[in-house]
């Protein structure tokens, strides 16, 4: 009854969502973090207290690169040694100015150097990796559509290969790293394929675009700050343009848009768009 209950208060509270941080979210955080935080000796500690150990192995070293991978996102410090953090659904990263207020809520890790404080609160993965490690994660990483070095022919070839849904696909971050469901429903009903095609029926040509729509998407997100993929105007600075993900109609033929269910999470698409076969 307790679980069920404090799962009840998370979801009225709004923290119990089917969205995750996605690639473009990571990448506006590492850019920003660079300006304010390499070069500096960082102050590391955990409020919280989970990542004591961590936090004292790091703390008051510099920080000399800060690198996203897909939905990764890597502080290296002096002595090769990198804090890694993936946000998973619930993680959140705020970054204000110093002299840092009080944490709020359960921050799992600080960094407070030059004139920034950066508070991560509810991380998957929070943890302190050597060189050896970085190396190892980042090559089980499939190509960021938002990094210079992506190769989209490594993508091609592991979805042609591939007896999965694109739906799936598209999620599994060692094919392609940085897309989340958003991105997943949104990208595929602009490119009319249902979610349930495999992966070998798709052509090259199909490919080809659903990358190069993909990276103009998720680089605009970055640029802007979220997720926007449509021209529809949008009450908001802040707000998401979206076409049909968590939508009742499709905006170009008005069919109902169904929601159907891959790997856990939830797939939107209209069957008249995206027909299947």
């Amino acid at each position: 009854h307790l679980l069920y209950s404090l799962l009840a208060v998370r979801m009225v509270l709004g923290g119990f969502s089917d969205k995750m941080p996605e690639g473009h979210t990571i990448h506006r955080a590492a850019r920003d973090h660079r300006k304010a935080l390499i070069g500096h000796r960082i102050n590391v500690s955990s409020p919280q207290g989970r990542f004591s150990d961590g936090a004292n192995i790091l703390d008051m070293q510099v920080c000399s690169s800060i690198e996203a991978f897909g939905k990764h996102l890597f502080y290296k410090f002096t002595g090769e040694m990198y804090l890694h953090i993936h946000l998973g659904l619930f993680g959140r990263i705020r970054k204000t100015k110093v002299p840092a207020m009080a944490p709020r809520g359960q921050v799992r890790v600080r960094l407070v150097g030059g004139d920034c404080c950066v508070d991560i609160s509810g991380p998957t993965i929070c943890s302190v990796r050597n060189q050896e490690d970085f190396d190892r994660l980042v090559l089980r990483i499939g190509p960021d559509l938002l990094r210079d070095d992506a190769d989209p022919y490594y993508f091609f070839k592991r979805v042609k290969r591939s007896r999965a849904r694109i739906g799936t696909l598209l999620m599994d971050q060692s094919v392609v790293a940085g897309i989340g469901n958003i991105y997943r429903t949104e990208i595929l009903w602009r490119q009319n394929i249902h979610p349930c095609t495999l992966g070998m029926d798709l052509s090259d040509t199909q490919l080809k675009k659903m990358w190069d729509d993909a990276k103009v998407l998720l680089h605009m997100g970055m640029q802007k700050n979220r997720i926007v993929t449509t021209t529809m105007d949008v009450k908001g600075r802040t707000a998401e343009r979206l076409n049909i993900y968590n939508k009742t109609h499709c905006p170009h033929c008005c069919e109902n848009i169904e929601k159907i269910e891959i790997n856990g999470r939830s797939a939107f698409f209209c069957p008249n768009c995206q027909p299947i076969g």
